[in-house]
């Protein structure tokens, strides 16, 4: 019995939910394991579902970082801020790291990616980019913001069609509200971002941030968007090349991640990305907490939930 137990606490350590549920002595366990398997695996519209056995601590964290299901549920989780989202990100990033799982440890930078804009705004929006809340600003007369076929707007058509549908998906049944989700939120992001930083062609959608703020947030949204071009974020679409089913090794993964070090080296929120603070890919929580002007820490939810398996374990 010893043996056995030893073995799951030692799976319980290495974060291998999917494994020490199949194994797991009780139901309890198990149900705790499908809880901390979904968050390693960034299922955020379930992090919410019910978890029997689950600390009310963890489960409170984990919905933070659920993103809603309807227009009018509540509450707002990641639609509300979407830095406790992050901080789970960086965790899941440091656990793929050390466990060499280093396709879901890109696939996790890349969504980190494609969002990150929506934290740049967050500040001025008062919210991560709920569709239910968006400033009327944005559709103030003289606005290109979700205006289709515009040819002096900036936005690609596949951002028009994402731009036009974010200002009406709020009153759409709740099917519609989770495939706008699943397919058009992070364009959003993006477009939102080329509003406030590289629109050749600026329109009125961003003067409801008065200058000396909105030059801020430019400065925060065009790191964001130089952010999703470097090599780290690339290794996402990389060509099955060299290393057999495309998964990259370690090494190059970290230098990916020093050539985007330097890449985003071009002004104060960009070279946040040199320091070393400790994380596998040094300086990537202090980017993300220039590009929020706000703290973004990794957090403590997979390590809160292998610590709580550990001791239901250890009382059997």
């Amino acid at each position: 019995m010893d043996s056995t137990r030893d073995l799951l606490i030692a799976l319980a350590h290495r974060y291998a939910f999917a494994d020490l549920g199949a194994l797991a002595p009780t139901a309890e366990i198990a149900g705790v394991c499908e809880f901390g398997h979904r968050l390693l695996s960034l299922d955020a519209e379930d992090f919410a579902a019910e978890a029997k056995g689950v600390p009310a601590d963890l489960r409170r964290r984990a919905r933070a970082c659920h993103m809603p299901q309807t227009p009018r549920e509540q509450p707002r989780g990641a639609l509300d801020s979407l830095r406790p989202a992050y901080g789970l990100l960086l965790e899941v990033i440091a656990v793929r790291w050390h466990r060499r799982e280093l396709s879901p440890m890109i696939a996790a930078v890349h969504i980190a990616s494609e969002y990150l804009p929506l934290l740049a705004f967050e500040p001025h929006l008062g919210h991560a980019g709920d569709p239910v809340r968006w400033p009327d600003g944005l559709s103030a007369p003289g606005s290109r913001f979700g205006v289709i076929g515009d040819r002096e707007c900036d936005h690609t058509k596949s951002e028009q069609s994402a731009t036009n549908r974010t200002l009406r998906v709020s009153t759409e049944p709740a099917e519609g509200w989770r495939a706008y989700f699943d397919r058009q939120h992070s364009q959003v992001a993006g477009a939102l971002a080329v509003c406030v930083a590289t629109c050749r062609n600026p329109c009125t959608a961003m003067d409801w941030i008065s200058p000396e703020p909105r030059a801020d947030l430019q400065l925060r949204a065009r790191t964001a968007l130089a952010f999703a071009e470097t090599p780290l974020v690339r290794l996402r679409h990389a060509a099955p090349v060299g290393h057999g089913f495309g998964v990259p090794s370690p090494e190059e993964v970290l230098d990916a991640w020093e050539r985007s070090r330097g890449a985003l080296d071009k002004n104060a929120v960009g070279a946040s990305a040199l320091k070393d603070d400790g994380f596998p890919l040094p300086g990537l929580p202090a980017l993300f907490s220039a590009i929020a002007a706000a703290p973004i820490e990794p957090a403590t939810l997979l390590s809160g939930v292998s610590e709580h398996i550990v001791g239901l374990l250890e009382r059997l």
